[in-house]
């Protein structure tokens, strides 16, 4: 039994930040009802070119990461049997999810107070660009501003003398974000199983991106200075060769990571055949290792230069220093350690076809979840309405009229 089993979700949001969290809230057994606009659904569906990837044939990635796993429903809430309808399902939730802005939110009547009128006891939970509170709370955005370029990430990876920070890749702060948000509703849920009450909750990229960069961000509260990344060609801490990137002679990287340099020192030596570098002299102790850093590095760097990446792999399988390969898509998707954890999980589809996508990273009892896909625009309308108590003349009325897809 998934840990959320029981739980109903009703979630009122499109595009991925906030939709990613119901995804992931379904990913650990909660039913998610997605309300979708009764003609336009959620935009995610139509975006088909992300960057320079267009995204080709009948199923849309973009849309079944933030969205597998729930029922859809298309209801048009601007009118009075739509809403009636969002509030119907609102008496049975135990969450209500959404991204709308605090206008729409109440020029639709689905703000915290509307809802907490039909039921008090939801868990009422709001993502945002920038937060719901001070002078821009009207104002949206996305990962690439709010997660992203306002939080300081662009800022902190772009190396000094650089023209312009790079985007992040599509959905970046998105995802992290929306992982943010379910799990402040699942301890939501936790507290008002003790309490008796149900609280708000609110996520925003901005909140989101300033926890990612929270480290740098409190250095710079201490010493009033801001964090600086290295220039282009600075391959390793000043005073720690055991501390950087590396290139091998295929044109490939690898990240090194050995934050007690010296400790590691000598069975990184022995792991790149040069023993030899363990009694020079000039890394004889922490000390000098230290002030002679600039020498170890360009040595490595030599050294590294002469093997391709995938040599230095088989080799390095028992190195004790912390390493990683610095890998493309494909190749994470194909590690055999993300593998062995259950990290790509696979996805039943209506058509009883399976792919797969990357599974939330929470793992219950050593098990990865058997994803469904994504719904179909409305899919699930018929269905949640006869449970609702709707018979199939009043459906078709509804349909007729254009409350409902």
């Amino acid at each position: 039994m998934r840990p959320l089993e029981g739980i109903r979700i009703v979630e009122v949001a499109q595009f991925t930040f906030v939709p990613a969290a119901g995804a992931v809230l379904a990913d650990w057994g909660a039913e998610v009802i997605k309300v979708e606009h009764a003609r336009s659904g959620d935009g995610q569906r139509g975006m088909r070119q992300l960057g320079p990837v267009v995204l080709d044939g009948d199923r849309n990635p973009g849309f079944e990461h933030p969205n597998r796993g729930k029922r859809s429903i298309g209801v048009d809430i601007g009118t009075p049997e739509g809403l009636e309808i969002v509030m119907k399902l609102v008496d049975e939730a135990d969450v209500f999810l959404t991204n709308f802005l605090p206008a729409a939110r109440q020029r639709l009547g689905i703000d915290v107070e509307h809802v907490r009128a039909r039921n008090p006891n939801v868990v009422y939970a709001r993502g945002s660009a920038v937060g719901d509170e001070g002078d821009e709370r009207e104002n949206g955005g996305y990962d690439m501003t709010g997660y992203w370029c306002r939080a300081g990430s662009a800022d902190g990876i772009t190396p000094s003398g650089s023209a312009a920070p790079v985007p992040p890749p599509p959905a970046y702060g998105d995802t992290i974000g929306g992982m943010t948000i379910a799990g402040g509703i699942s301890a939501a849920l936790l507290g008002r199983e003790r309490t008796g009450h149900a609280p708000e909750i609110d996520v925003s990229l901005l909140s989101t991106g300033m926890w990612a960069m929270a480290l740098p961000i409190s250095i710079s509260l201490d010493n009033g200075k801001p964090w600086v990344a290295p220039p282009v060609g600075i391959s390793a801490a000043p005073t720690n060769p055991l501390a950087g990137i590396y290139e091998t002679s295929d044109g490939r990287f690898m990240s090194i990571l050995g934050l007690q340099g010296f400790r590691y020192w000598p069975d990184f030596c022995a792991h790149i055949d040069r023993p030899d570098l363990v009694t020079d002299e000039r890394f004889a102790d922490a000390e000098s290792m230290a002030a002679d850093a600039p020498a170890a590095t360009a040595i490595m760097r030599d050294v590294l230069a002469t093997k391709t990446l995938a040599e230095w792999t088989q080799r390095f399988v028992d190195l004790e220093t912390p390493w990683a390969p610095i890998q493309n898509t494909v190749e994470v998707a194909a590690d055999v350690q993300a593998r062995a954890n259950g990290y790509i999980a696979t996805v039943e589809g209506d058509d009883g076809e399976t792919f797969e996508l990357v599974s939330s990273p929470v793992r219950f009892d050593r098990t990865t979840p058997q994803l469904k896909a994504a719904p179909g625009f409305a899919a699930d309308t018929d269905d949640v309405l006869g449970e609702l108590g709707f018979d199939m003349d009043a459906i078709i009325e509804l349909k007729i009229a254009g409350v409902i897809t």
